[in-house]
């Protein structure tokens, strides 16, 4: 063995030696958690014990088990129980050791949620090997990540309710939040085919191929810079996201941000792109905050209206734009929707186009004082979101090939935010705890 760990010229190889001492540990150190799992005896606790539901189980006989853990794979001797009135059999060892239902230790199903909700499942599974010399099957990892998001899920939903029964007391943080931000915004999944059926989709088949989530951001601002542009308190954006109703995800919302301090804050804004359902949301739940369109939504808009109007990217086209690009910067709605009353087209449906698009200004006018947002010192982009709506959707749950059930992409998706919330520690010490 020794020879092999040198290269050609005699030299010694460390990687390969690495390699091979860590093997050796990891084979060491199983034969020593195999032994300490079987000081208890098998958790052996008497001829009977309660059963939980009022009757009690009877010892029937040890049993073994084969754990994967992060030493490798260990043998468990576990006492087994039944009850006859519930027909169920019971293992307190299970139970005590974490493992009941699963044949992965606490240690391994951490590693695999962690890499099943940064990338692909089949990347995990060679990273796990690779890293920690870890062999699980691609479905393993799978099973094993959207089982812990679900849990962090279920955690969530605990937490939401005693939120919203005022039953929780926000984290500690600082006695005042000058600005607490509220973004919003969404973006198409791509699901199986039985999670569309009797949906609309926007191609020429009209079958939808996508279900929408729903992704919320909450962060702080305390400071601008130096040009007087808003700064984002760092390492202050907290995610919250599902494929859901908009009622259903405006709780959620609320509940992180009632979590984030939000009778703290001196002043809330909720960013979003213009759509109705996210001021729904924030007419609910945030009476009283600022509302702000993200501006460069806003820009795409007034493009929009600039293709109808002159189909093309002649200098008139260009000289438009630019115009009513300063308007809409300097806060003046009433002179770009007094531009566009101007155009008469001769295209009737470019014209019921050229409609919408003003009465998207004029019911989002209040919500576009940009001008005075600024002076202010305020964010009138929503960049978090949009960025957050990348990472959070984009880089996991949209890559090429993907389709999702709405319950499986729910779990990664509460999964990564998590980890992105910076919550992850947070839930795995919980869970032990609990």
């Amino acid at each position: 063995m020794q020879r092999a760990w040198r290269g050609p010229k005699g030299h010694v190889d460390l990687e390969a030696s690495e390699t091979a001492i860590r093997a050796a540990s990891h084979h060491i150190g199983g034969r020593l958690l195999e032994k300490l799992l079987d000081t208890d005896g098998g958790g052996y606790q008497g001829p009977y014990l309660p059963c939980g539901q009022s009757h009690e189980a009877r010892f029937v006989e040890y049993r073994s088990k084969r754990l994967v853990t992060v030493l490798g794979p260990v043998e468990s001797r576990r006492a087994y129980y039944h009850c006859e009135e519930c027909e169920e059999g019971i293992i307190p060892k299970d139970r005590e050791l974490d493992v009941v239902g699963t044949g992965f230790s606490p240690g391994v199903r951490r590693m695999m949620g962690q890499v099943g909700g940064k990338e692909a499942f089949d990347e995990g599974r060679k990273d796990l090997e690779v890293l920690a010399g870890l062999r699980v099957s691609t479905k393993a990892v799978e099973r094993v990540a959207e089982a812990v998001g679900e849990q962090i899920e279920q955690q969530s939903q605990r937490e939401q309710k005693q939120i919203l029964a005022g039953r929780v007391v926000p984290f500690v943080g600082p006695a005042t939040l000058p600005q607490m931000y509220v973004t919003i915004d969404a973006s198409g999944v791509p699901v199986v085919g039985r999670e569309t059926e009797g949906r609309r989709g926007k191609d020429e088949t009209g079958k939808a191929k996508t279900r929408e989530a729903k992704l919320g951001c909450v962060f702080t601002q305390t400071t601008v810079d130096w040009e007087g542009y808003a700064v984002r308190d760092e390492e202050s954006t907290t995610y919250v996201a599902g494929i859901e109703t908009a009622e259903a995800f405006g709780r959620r919302l609320y509940a992180e941000a009632v979590r984030r301090g939000l009778g703290r804050a001196q002043c809330v804004i909720v960013l979003g792109d213009g759509a109705k359902w996210i001021w729904c949301i924030a007419a609910e739940h945030f009476p009283g905050a600022i509302e702000i369109v993200d501006l460069y939504h806003a820009r795409e808009h007034l493009a929009k209206v600039t293709k109808l109007v002159y189909g093309d990217k002649s200098l008139l086209a260009q000289e438009w734009l630019a115009a009513r690009r300063k308007e809409l910067d300097d806060g003046n709605v009433e002179a770009v929707l007094a531009a566009m009353s101007q155009t008469r087209l001769g295209d009737g449906d470019a014209q019921e186009e050229v409609e919408k698009e003003m009465e998207y200004f004029r019911g989002n006018a209040k919500r576009m004082r940009y001008a005075e947002f600024r002076r202010r010192g305020f964010f009138v982009g929503s960049g978090v979101v949009e960025a957050g709506c990348k990472t959070i959707f984009g880089q996991r749950l949209k890559l090429s090939g993907m389709h999702w059930t709405v319950k499986g992409a729910n779990a990664i998706i509460a999964l990564r935010c998590y980890q992105l919330s910076g919550r992850w520690e947070e839930f795995w010490e919980s869970r032990a705890i609990g």
